[in-house]
């Protein structure tokens, strides 16, 4: 089994990190067309009304909040077959491996979302989103590291990828428990009695994919219609789906190989490109330093870093965790600005945290210029850690001649 993790690792890895470089691309497209003249055919793209329905059951919504409820409902699907199998057969399978990212995750939420509270302790009305900070994008995360080559250590990109996982788990609680509105009882409970069908079908360990798909999709209606967030639906659906089915196929793995490319290079870069076009064209810079996309800034440069490296040392100081072999503290002090580009994830709670126009481009500013820095300032940072592509070789390569040192 552990022969077969190594290559699934390799092939996550890739995907993502080709999934976060063009991820880039649909950021840097919606910022040029929000600062052009075709920002007002943009707006309009972003509010074509939606309808779709059967009868009575009828679900009414822009564009923008059908990418944002309906797409990111696969990213969340995608996000719980990952944690699922990390959980039982990956990264997150064993105390061993699970020690260091799980401390190193619960400093990188929580020291981001109290830098943020402090920033904006004096304007409550942008208490609602201390969590944007917390959050981690892995696909722009691994597709920056991307960049630096075979350089970087597998155990390092295996941290990263824990340490993501681990605050997917906690954005996911996080939006579960406090950015859910109103609820209609009536559909929670029509939504709870299709996911009870799923886990029994799960039970039974069906391999095919078509009963898992359809009853997800008819779940994610109810739990829209019920008032908590229908990503969270993603996510439940994502539970139920069997590792091993009884005729021996893997269920699992096969959805996650299957939608991955979908989700990489079509969900996330649209929503990227919806969410991503902030207008630029009179912006006063004292306005990046307003509370709201300062403590978002702040929250991702500061919080990240004394959160994840902190806790870090920290844990691996008390024995509670060990630092894995090869991988130094520069290179985790490097790790630690990789997972402060929060890009996909916080902008995704900024949409649930505030409604008012002013507000969410107030967020697009902090996010983008907080993940900005921190991408630029971590790749330089961890490239400077890193052993040359000789060393890394000889590292790699037993055979490989020592590197004599200068």
């Amino acid at each position: 089994m552990v022969s077969q993790i190594a290559p699934m690792l390799r092939e996550f890895m890739q995907k993502e990190s080709a999934g976060g470089i063009t991820l880039i691309f649909a950021a840097f497209a919606a910022l040029i067309v929000a600062n052009s003249p075709l920002l007002g055919a943009y707006r309009a793209w972003l509010d074509i009304p939606i309808v779709a329905g059967f009868g009575g059951f009828v679900i009414e919504k822009p564009l923008l909040l059908w990418v944002n409820d309906g797409l990111m409902a696969v990213f969340f699907f995608l996000i719980g077959l990952e944690v699922k199998r990390e959980v039982l057969d990956g990264q997150l399978s064993s105390w061993d491996k699970a020690s260091l990212p799980l401390v190193a995750a619960i400093g990188g939420m929580a020291i981001p979302a109290i830098v943020y509270l402090a920033i904006n302790s004096g304007t409550p009305e942008n208490t609602a989103g201390w969590a944007i900070p917390a959050a981690t994008d892995i696909a722009f995360a691994l597709g920056i590291l991307a960049l630096l080559g075979p350089r970087v250590p597998v155990a390092l990109k295996a941290l990263l990828l824990a340490i993501a996982v681990i605050d997917d788990i906690g954005a996911i609680t996080i939006i579960a428990l406090f950015y859910t509105g109103e609820i209609d009882t009536t559909y929670l409970i029509m939504g709870g009695v299709v996911f009870l069908l799923m886990l029994a079908i799960g039970r039974m360990r069906v391999a095919s994919a078509i009963p898992y798909v359809l009853l997800a999709i008819l779940m994610w209606a109810f739990i829209l219609k019920s008032g908590v967030h229908a990503t969270l639906a993603g996510v439940a659906a994502a539970l139920t789906v069997p590792m091993v089915a009884r005729n021996g196929e893997l269920p699992l793995e096969h959805m996650e190989h299957a939608l991955h490319p979908w989700v990489a290079f079509l969900v996330i870069p649209i929503f990227g490109f919806a969410n991503a076009g902030v207008t630029l064209l009179g912006l006063d810079p004292m306005d990046a330093l307003a509370p709201l996309p300062l403590g978002i800034a702040l929250g991702l440069l500061i919080g990240k870093q004394v959160g994840i490296l902190g806790f870090a040392w920290l844990a691996v100081k008390t024995r509670i965790a060990s630092l894995p072999q090869g991988v130094s503290w520069r290179q985790i002090h490097g790790l630690s600005l990789f997972a402060a580009i929060g890009f996909t994830m916080s902008l995704f709670i900024g949409n649930l945290a505030f409604v008012s126009a002013e507000q969410v481009d107030a967020v697009k500013l902090g996010v983008l210029s907080g993940s900005t820095i921190a991408a630029i300032t971590g790749f330089f940072l961890l490239r400077s850690a890193l052993p040359t592509a000789e060393e890394a070789q000889a590292m790699t390569d037993p055979e490989a001649k020592a590197v004599p040192a200068e």
